[in-house]
Formats: C-alpha cells, structure tokens, sequence
C-alpha cells in the first residue's frame, strides 16, 4: 500500500493520542436529581442571557424545560441572578483602577409537591481588570465580555451543584457558599477568561 493512502489514518491516529494526551474528553451530560430527570419549571427572576444558557443545559441533560408551572413538575427558581460592578482601587491622579465585575445567583429546587429538594445555594463568581478610567467605551466593552464569561462559568456551576446533589445527596441546608472554583475565579484574570 503506498505511503499516501495511509496518511489518513495516521493523522487520525496521531490527533487521537494527542487529544487524549492532554487530558480533552467529550463532556458528558450531567446526571441530574430525580425529581426533575423528566420536566422541570424554570423560574428565574429577571431575563438576559442566563436563563437561556441554564435551559440549554437543562435540555442538554436530556431534561424537558417549562415556561410554567405544571403539575407533575419540579420547579427550579432562580430568585437572584444579579451582576454587580465596581472599582476596587483609585486615587487622585491615577488613572488605571481594578475593575471588579461579580455575577450572584440564588437557586433552589422543590418537586411536583412543593416538597424542597435542594435549599436555597447562593453561588457567587468574579473577574477583575484593570481599567483606564478616562476610557468609559473600554469599560463597557469589557464588562460585557466578562459577564459572558460569568453566564457561561455560572451555567456551570448550577448544574455541577445540581449533579452533585443528583450523586451525593442534598447540600447543607442554606447553603451560601461558592463553587470550590469560585474564589479561584475571582482572583483570575478577566483577560484570561473572557472572549472578546
């Protein structure tokens, strides 16, 4: 056979292994609670981007998404899902500043019988930047690419709480502590993890 045909393959063969390598796996769905393994109720305050990205996973999960309540139904509300910004540091004729942008979101899960499954968990994200505050148009352009970020990041985090509680049993009650990666989060570079 000529050395040609067998290209093919061993590129296929050599991405494999690379892949592989450095640790990337198809991410599988997560496994969520029982309770709302067929249909859930999504009830979160306020509209934006993550009520629809905390849907698309949902629904990834293989998980049928109401816009309303239903009988046979669990309801997952989302009382709080709110940014926050502010600058950390400034002085007299400084002009570069930290920038802080924070996304907190409240969430909780009863089933069809209004019975809680999930008490409330508060998880809270943030990403820092620096910032030339004569440079108001740069400011908002990069908020907003951080709070993209945020939404993806706090999608996340939802849903490894609800596979946690799925896997292991329910949080403690009034849970209010972030992910493990939260505060790791929050000390990361904006730049690192924000796409523009």
């Amino acid at each position: 056979m000529h050395i040609r045909e067998w290209l093919p393959v061993l590129f296929c063969i050599g991405t494999s292994v690379l892949l592989a390598g450095c640790g990337f796996h198809l991410r599988r769905s997560a496994a969520l609670p029982a309770t709302m393994a067929q249909r859930v109720y999504l009830q979160v305050n306020g509209g934006g981007e993550f009520p629809r990205s905390l849907a698309a996973a949902l629904r990834a999960g293989k998980t049928e998404v109401l816009d309303a309540s239903a009988p046979d139904a669990a309801t997952l509300a989302v009382p709080v899902a709110a940014f926050s910004s502010r600058l950390l540091t400034t002085g007299g004729f400084q002009r570069v500043g930290e920038y802080v942008v924070g996304f907190q979101v409240q969430f909780t899960l009863t089933d069809a019988d209004g019975k809680v499954v999930i008490p409330m968990q508060t998880i809270n994200l943030s990403h820092e930047f620096a910032v030339d505050q004569t440079q108001l148009a740069a400011i908002a352009s990069e908020t907003e690419a951080i709070q993209r970020s945020l939404v993806r990041e706090m999608t996340d985090a939802v849903m490894r709480r609800l596979e946690a509680h799925a896997r292991f049993g329910t949080p403690a009650p009034g849970s209010s502590a972030g992910m493990p990666g939260a505060a790791a989060s929050a000390a990361m570079p904006a730049s690192a993890s924000s796409p523009n």
